[in-house]
């Protein structure tokens, strides 16, 4: 796994996830089904449900995570060390969030080498979504509705439909 130090963030709580904890993490999800998020996706999806204006429960965001309603884990020494893991790295979001830090995300690095930030973006969107009539309000506000437009951008980068992707992305912008 592809995710070095320098891009986690430098201010995170004590209890963050070890590099090794997240290849754990990113095995598990890497394993979970068909298409579960992968560590960026997840980072991102967290971060959005963290900064949202309304709480939403595990029992609803589990399934996105997974992409399976259905989902059992192996066992329950399975069950317990992959929630404890979640719980650990939604947590050092939230106290990073809620300390008025800026949590940079876990960006996975491509063969090239590059992060190129996709998945997190998509992973942002996917957990607003979940409260969009609450994130809506953000949307209308003229002053701050600029926030979300990177996300947006870098969720629709390789969007299938040719008419949902922005212009090229600059290297320096997407940094």
């Amino acid at each position: 796994m592809k995710h070095p130090s320098s891009k986690r963030g430098a201010k995170s709580a004590a209890d963050a996830l070890s590099d090794a904890e997240l290849d754990r993490l990113a095995e598990f999800l890497d394993s979970a089904g068909d298409q579960p998020m992968n560590l960026e996706e997840l980072d991102g999806f967290f971060s959005a449900l963290i900064a949202g204006p309304e709480t939403v429960m595990p029992s609803e965001y589990w399934p996105e995570v997974l992409r399976n309603d259905d989902f059992a884990f192996d066992s329950t020494d399975q069950a317990r060390e992959i929630i404890e893991l979640t719980n650990r790295h939604w947590n050092t979001i939230a106290a990073t969030l809620h300390a008025g830090d800026v949590h940079v995300p876990i960006i996975l690095l491509d063969d090239k080498g590059e992060g190129r930030g996709n998945d997190w973006a998509r992973g942002f969107m996917r957990g607003a979504e979940l409260r969009w009539d609450s994130w809506r309000s953000l949307l209308d506000d003229e002053q701050h509705a600029g926030a979300l437009i990177p996300m947006m951008m870098l969720e629709h980068e390789h969007d299938p439909d040719p008419s949902l992707r922005p212009p090229a992305i600059a290297p320096d912008k997407r940094h």
